[in-house]
């Protein structure tokens, strides 16, 4: 498992306490595109389920996301799919 990855989970998991969460590394979809980083661990999907995420809009759960990773997304991480949820929803 690649640096990047592992600390988004433990940054994800610190923050957010989920009840499921998988980071799945992309980047090599996208070697050769725009943003492609030769390192690799540029593109990421997130499925995170915590109930931190109650009452809270789908916008408002990716910005609470982002802002837990916002100097990973600066420096580091290309693009970030978010797919955020309640147990309950």
């Amino acid at each position: 498992m690649g640096e990047v990855k592992m600390e988004i989970e433990r940054r994800l998991r610190e923050n957010f306490q989920p009840t499921h969460l998988e980071v799945t590394d992309d980047s090599r979809k996208h070697a050769g595109h725009a943003g492609h980083d030769p390192r690799g661990e540029s593109h990421f999907t997130v499925e995170i389920v915590s109930a931190r995420f109650a009452g809270l809009s789908r916008v408002e759960c990716q910005r609470a996301v982002n802002r837990a990773l916002a100097d990973l997304l600066e420096e580091r991480v290309h693009a970030l799919a978010i797919k955020a949820s309640t147990p309950e929803s």
